[in-house]
């Protein structure tokens, strides 16, 4: 999977310089280029007297991206191309731009609110996680405060069946692509009583998630000379936030999901269980588009 054309959604402020030090970090490691965006609504062309106001309102939308874009350039420097999009919802925006200049990624920072470390999905991520040709990368809330210097690991969300098992694949490239071992993770998700025949199933779900993720890791050979780093883990919790805390997250973590099967082909499509993922993870979370 490439990942060496990188589009950085950009807002003034914290929010965008979270999702900017993500997309910063990703351009070194994979030795890319990287287009700093922001985007801006349409002026309206009213007829009648509000057309006296057009160009006031033009020169205010233009003046207020110029700004936005000098303060990124702040953080990224000179070694990246920053470029005004319009459009009347940024997330579409940002779509229309990545198929228009080729990008094989967009990162964006998080929605307003939401607490510190946490994913915050907003309107820009929601047109995005319904629509984009190109995996999507959300930074946390504060990412740009303290950003790590490297990656450290790749963690995938894997749930056997045909849409995961076709990310694998991504998944693999993506990590050895940042130089990073893998780790597949099912999550097991109990109501925590403990009546004997609940018990029972859930060892037996046990038993199928370790030998679904051992199936799975086979089959990408990570013993094979070259091969990247593999490991193992099933995380079980009452909740999907909960199962998530039963591990342990390095400081250059990032998650990795697949697409809903449900969801367009070639484009991403959050489904229930990776909403939940994005919602309780502590480190950036990239979704991949649907391949089969």
């Amino acid at each position: 999977m490439k990942l060496e054309n990188v589009l950085a959604g950009y807002v003034a402020g914290p929010r965008g310089k979270d999702g900017l030090a993500l997309a910063l970090l990703l351009r070194e490691r994979v030795h890319g280029r990287l287009t700093v965006a922001t985007v801006q609504p349409p002026v309206w062309s009213t007829p009648g007297p509000a057309r006296a106001d057009e160009s006031a309102w033009r020169a205010y939308l233009d003046e207020q991206a110029a700004a936005t874009l000098a303060q990124a350039r702040e953080q990224a420097g000179d070694d990246a191309a920053y470029v005004t999009h319009v459009h009347r919802g940024s997330g579409r925006g940002l779509v229309e731009l990545a198929r228009k200049i080729g990008a094989d990624i967009v990162v964006i920072g998080p929605a307003p609110g939401g607490g510190k470390g946490r994913v915050t999905m907003g309107s820009t991520a929601d047109q995005l996680l319904h629509s984009s040709s190109v995996p999507v990368l959300l930074a946390p809330r504060g990412y740009g405060d303290d950003p790590p210097a490297a990656f450290d690991r790749l963690t995938y969300a894997y749930r056997r069946g045909p849409c995961c098992d076709a990310a694998l694949k991504d998944a693999a490239e993506t990590a050895t692509s940042l130089g990073v071992p893998l780790r597949l993770v099912t999550l097991l998700i109990s109501s925590g009583r403990r009546a004997k025949i609940e018990e029972e199933m859930l060892t037996r779900l046990r038993d199928q998630a370790v030998a679904d993720l051992r199936a799975a890791a086979r089959g990408h050979r990570p013993d094979a000379p070259g091969d990247i780093p593999l490991e193992i883990e099933v995380l079980e919790g009452r909740s999907v936030s909960q199962a998530l805390r039963t591990t342990s997250w390095l400081p250059g973590e990032m998650i990795i999901c697949a697409s809903s099967a449900t969801g367009p082909l070639r484009r991403v499509f959050l489904g229930d269980t990776s909403i939940k993922i994005v919602r309780a993870s502590t480190c950036p979370v990239m979704i991949l588009t649907r391949q089969h």
